[in-house]
């Protein structure tokens, strides 16, 4: 019979647990993560200074209300806001039952496949795909192959097809919080599937549901090499009225004054900056006010 080796023997006597090590190592980690994140904020604060300092004196009335204009003192974001307006709405009507549905489906109704396995591998993966590359697609497909044209739709479509996978994703996880004694309560009670998601299931998931679509809205609105790619137009002077109009949104505008060799207009891209923040902001506050309302109501 042969004995184990000796160095596979454990010595309980002999392990040393090196706690003031650890502590150490803990605390420099605690310190170092500390440090990048005041270091993040800090860089984030110098920025939002320098925006506020160069475009705060260009904040007025004038800049929403006035269209586009190559004399800096007449122009304003007016047609770039509402195209920003135009996108984020036609976007959402499409990209959140489209998303919801699907992740209704991937959680309730297909059960354990390949096919579902494969299905969400390839939503994860298009949820890291460069949005430049959603702006090819929506050029190919959506200006040219269905004739939409340099449209807020044909925009919206692509912004939609960008922020899909966030919102399936999100809504999967929104879905998957709920308990399952919620599913098998409602069986027991004689409901149907389609009545125990919809009474159910559906209400108790939807804060977290409209929190990550808000979210997907967030990053679609900054968006810029996507549209720019579907033609979305660097000078408009007119204010889009229907979702087949041509469109300019406010990150190309803050590009386009940017690029500009008039310094003037770099004040203006700054104040239109602030704009965005703002809009952005209210943005998220409006998922949290959704958020906290779903959940006291549930």
């Amino acid at each position: 019979m042969s004995t184990p080796h000796p160095s596979s023997q454990r010595d309980p006597s002999r392990f040393n647990p090196r706690l003031k090590a650890r502590a150490r190592i803990g605390a420099a980690f605690h310190v170092a993560c500390f440090l990048a994140t005041a270091l993040g904020i800090v860089v984030l604060g110098v920025l939002l200074f320098d925006i506020a300092r160069d475009g705060w004196s260009h904040l007025s009335i004038g800049l929403i209300t006035n269209s586009a204009s190559y004399m800096a003192s007449r122009a304003g974001i007016k047609p770039a806001l509402v195209g920003s307006l135009w996108m984020m709405a036609v976007t959402t009507l499409i990209a959140f039952p489209l998303g919801v549905a699907t992740a209704i489906w991937l959680e309730e109704y297909s059960g354990e496949s390949r096919w579902k396995s494969f299905v969400e591998m390839n939503i994860a993966n298009l949820a890291g795909v460069p949005s430049i590359v959603y702006g090819i697609l929506g050029l190919a497909v959506f200006v040219h192959f269905m004739s939409l044209g340099r449209s807020v739709l044909a925009g919206a479509l692509t912004l939609a097809l960008l922020i899909l996978p966030v919102v399936i994703i999100a809504s999967q996880e929104a879905i998957k919080a709920v308990p399952n004694s919620i599913r098998l309560g409602a069986y027991a009670l004689g409901a149907t599937r389609w009545e125990t998601t919809r009474f159910h299931v559906f209400p108790l998931a939807l804060p977290g549901i409209l929190t990550g679509t808000i979210l997907a809205l967030s990053r679609a609105v900054g968006e810029a090499a996507p549209l720019i790619v579907v033609g979305a137009l660097a000078y408009v002077a007119f204010v889009p009225m229907s979702p087949l109009d041509t469109f300019t949104v406010m990150p190309i505008q803050i590009f386009n004054w940017i690029s500009d060799a008039r310094t003037e207009f770099h004040g203006l891209a700054a104040a239109s900056i602030l704009v965005l923040l703002a809009f952005l902001l209210t943005m998220n506050a409006a998922a949290i006010f959704l958020r906290n309302r779903y959940s006291r109501k549930n």
